[in-house]
């Protein structure tokens, strides 16, 4: 698998951002890439060192409508999240930009 097949975007959340102090990155990945894969991936990526990845499965939520014809029913799809650790001193740029202005705009 290439990089670009393993890592599909990176997640911006709270508790995520909150993580860049730690130095610690969050993506959501392929479901069928392991540890080893996405460390790969990062490297070529961004050019970084990374020293730690750790991996979840998030499980698809089950939803029920309710609508004029009846009751329907499904599921949201499941999903991989890896939160890698990088070396220190290493940053990621895309990050650093919202980590920056989160600082900003708690300081208003």
């Amino acid at each position: 698998m290439e990089f670009y097949e393993i890592i599909k975007r990176p997640i911006i959340s709270e508790k995520a951002t909150g993580q860049y102090e730690k130095n610690v990155y969050t993506f959501e990945v392929a479901k069928k890439a392991n540890k080893i894969q996405v460390a790969k991936a990062i490297q070529d990526m961004y050019g970084v060192t990374v020293e730690d990845v750790r991996t979840i499965v998030c499980r698809g939520k089950n939803i029920t409508r309710f609508t004029k014809k009846g009751v329907s029913s499904g599921s949201t799809t499941s999903w991989k999240k890896a939160m890698v650790k990088l070396a220190g001193g290493d940053t990621i740029e895309i990050f650093a930009n919202t980590a920056a202005e989160e600082t900003t705009e708690a300081a208003n």
